[in-house]
């Protein structure tokens, strides 16, 4: 399984070694989410089918962003969920912030969750810096010029370098969440988006960052009034964290020891690898330690007169 999942993020860096960043920036339409689809996106999905095709040893299924579920043969028992891109905008412009984000969990009755994951890696496409994990390691890394994991002890929300979403996530709802947190801490610490998911939490694991917040989901779920908002910026669509975008990445944390739940403080084990709708995206708050994710969740404002 480890030389599958690094062999398949391998072949999605190869083979966008000659187009990123000169090409890479046409729309070619959405993906099953809703997410624009990019053309650099189309060149990733294509190798990661083709590598694995050729170089798993049993059928697997394939669950990614773009293409949804295939199978390589049938009675597979495993499932690989994969982002080709996670970060396909930084990618686009040439910047570090993407990545190849890979999970491997048993397919079990046909709907696994994210509790079932086993395996993951992270591979960044700029630098061919990577992590990775399973149940019977703990998380590995190499390219960083420095011992990986090495998590913050920091947990002064106003000393705190953290990265927060916008994708699909209407400027004023957020700012009602949480810029008296951006405000706090924008000068005395630092605050960033990155587009990626799965590159922010791994920045967690990697020292470089206290916590990644998307709040979006929980703001959506308790405010359903929200939800047109929540669609104009999504161009009709629900754009909140799909599995494929964390699975990975929330696993290798988790290894490393770092503090992942949803919005509520709950763990995110029961969220559905193979869901895009709605109902199956979630949100997400991660800290490098308890002490700070309990201040994040206690002074994020979940209730405001702004979500009316």
């Amino acid at each position: 399984m480890r030389a599958l999942l690094t062999g398949t993020a391998r072949a999605v860096r190869d083979a966008l070694a000659g187009i990123v960043p000169a090409g890479g920036r046409a729309v070619l339409g959405d993906a099953p989410g809703g997410d624009a689809q990019f053309d650099i996106d189309k060149v990733a999905e294509r190798a990661v089918w083709e590598y694995v095709c050729r170089h798993a040893h049993v059928p697997v299924a394939l669950h990614t962003e773009d293409e949804g579920t295939r199978t390589t043969g049938s009675g597979p028992r495993y499932v690989l969920v994969v982002d080709p891109i996670d970060g396909t905008r930084p990618a686009s412009a040439g910047l570090e912030m993407g990545t190849v984000s890979i999970a491997a969990a048993p397919i079990g009755d046909g709907r696994p969750t994210l509790r079932d994951v086993t395996a993951a890696h992270v591979l960044e496409l700029k630098t061919g810096a990577w992590l990775y994990a399973d149940d019977t390691t703990g998380v590995e890394a190499a390219g960083y010029p420095w011992p990986v994991p090495r998590l913050s002890p920091n947990t002064d929300l106003t000393r705190m370098f953290w990265s927060l979403e916008f994708n699909g996530h209407p400027m004023r709802l957020m700012c009602e969440a949480y810029e008296h947190l951006v405000d706090a801490s924008a000068n005395t610490g630092g605050v960033f988006v990155f587009n990626s998911a799965s590159y922010s939490i791994t920045r967690i694991v990697t020292g470089q960052l206290d916590a990644f917040v998307d709040v979006g989901n929980r703001i959506l779920r308790d405010h359903p009034g929200t939800e047109a908002a929540f669609r104009r910026a999504g161009r009709g669509n629900i754009l909140h964290l799909f599995p494929y975008d964390i699975a990975a990445a929330v696993y290798l944390a988790r290894r490393a020891g770092v503090t992942v739940t949803d919005g509520y403080g709950a763990p995110l084990d029961d969220m559905p690898l193979f869901a895009i709708d709605p109902a199956g995206q979630r949100s997400c708050v991660a800290a490098a330690n308890p002490a700070l994710h309990r201040a994040l969740l206690d002074n994020i404002r979940w209730h405001s007169g702004g979500f009316a």
